[in-house]
């Protein structure tokens, strides 16, 4: 439940400002591949274009029409006071090693033939995690009202935790769905080189997600119980 003096009705919803810079960046992301590969007729490139804009984009609309404010929340970036101090470096490091680099070395891999060709169902695979992958994350942030952009324990909105839909399952779903689409990209996209970024962003990730549940114990009332209920962050039996 939210605290009684807490109004979720209250809340702002995003600006057009951010809209417009939420459209630019998942518009640059494909844009950065797409050069990169420099080749029109590239498929797997258009394909993952089409996912990347449509899960970024989409799920975020939905989100916001399920708990307006939300995209409010995520758009104060490291305004808010009480940003952890580790998150205003992760925070944008991750967001950018799971995007830029990836793309720029899957382009000009493609573009300049350093890997060998894979074969269509190493392919079709890749694409296969992205989606599952991009689907977990979307659904964890639609699921959750706090699923803030940074770490903090959002006590002006009422932030209890969310243990529902992929919350079940693991205790970091969005990050989970993100990292499970890492090797998808490298699949999809054919290319073994990408494999050196995508390391990098995991890396990144699971300190991220080390850190992050960390606090939560220390500072989120009811975390605890939550962590007995669901034993894994990431991966379910292994972390």
């Amino acid at each position: 439940m939210v605290s009684k003096n807490v109004d979720q009705n209250d809340f702002k919803t995003a600006s057009p400002k951010y809209w417009v810079g939420l459209i630019i960046t998942h518009l640059l992301i494909p844009l950065v591949l797409l050069i990169s590969g420099w080749d029109l007729g590239w498929w797997q490139g258009w394909l993952y274009s089409v996912l990347i804009v449509t899960a970024g984009i989409g799920s975020r609309v939905w989100a916001e029409k399920r708990h307006p404010g939300l995209l409010a929340e995520r758009g104060k970036y490291n305004k808010a006071q009480d940003v952890k101090s580790w998150d205003k470096v992760l925070s944008p490091l991750m967001a950018v090693s799971m995007s830029f680099p990836l793309m720029i070395v899957a382009g000009l891999d493609h573009h300049f033939g350093w890997s060998i060709v894979f074969p269509a169902w190493l392919v079709i695979l890749g694409f296969i995690l992205i989606v599952l992958g991009y689907t977990f994350a979307g659904w964890a942030l639609v699921e959750n009202r706090f699923f803030s952009s940074v770490v903090r324990i959002q006590t002006d909105r009422g932030h209890v935790v969310c243990d529902s839909g992929p919350y079940r399952v693991v205790r970091h779903p969005g990050y989970a769905g993100n990292i499970l689409a890492l090797p998808g990209i490298v699949l999809a996209l054919g290319s073994v080189w990408t494999i050196i970024p995508v390391i990098v962003a995991l890396i990144i990730a699971v300190i991220r997600t080390i850190l992050e549940d960390k606090t939560l114990q220390q500072e989120l009332p009811g975390y605890r119980d939550y962590m007995r209920r669901v034993r894994y962050r990431l991966i379910p039996g292994i972390f």
